[in-house]
C-alpha cells in the first residue's frame, strides 16, 4: 500500500512537468490547421477522409476557443480580486 501511495505521490508531482501549455498547443493545432487546409487545397483525398479531417478541426478549433475564453476568466477573476 505505501508503494502505491508513494507512486501516486510521484505521478502527481511528474504530471505537470509533462502537460502541455496551451501556447505549444496552439501551435500544434494551427500546424494541423494548416496542413488540412493544403489537403483541401489539392484536392486529391475521399469525401470521408475530408469530412473526417473538417471533424477533427472543428474540435480543435472549439477547443482552442475553449481554453482561451478559460484563460480570459481567469485573467478577469484575477484582476477583479485584485482590485479589491
Amino acid at each position: 500500500m505505501l508503494k502505491g501511495i508513494v507512486a501516486a505521490l510521484a505521478m502527481g508531482l511528474a504530471l505537470p512537468v509533462v502537460a502541455e501549455s496551451d501556447t505549444a498547443k496552439d501551435v500544434k493545432d494551427n500546424a494541423a490547421n494548416v496542413s488540412d487546409s493544403a489537403k483541401d487545397a489539392l484536392h486529391t483525398d475521399s469525401g470521408a477522409e475530408k469530412t473526417k479531417r473538417h471533424a477533427k478541426r472543428k474540435v480543435r478549433n472549439a477547443k482552442k476557443d475553449a481554453r482561451h475564453t478559460k484563460n480570459d476568466v481567469k485573467k478577469d477573476v484575477k484582476n477583479a480580486t485584485d482590485n479589491k
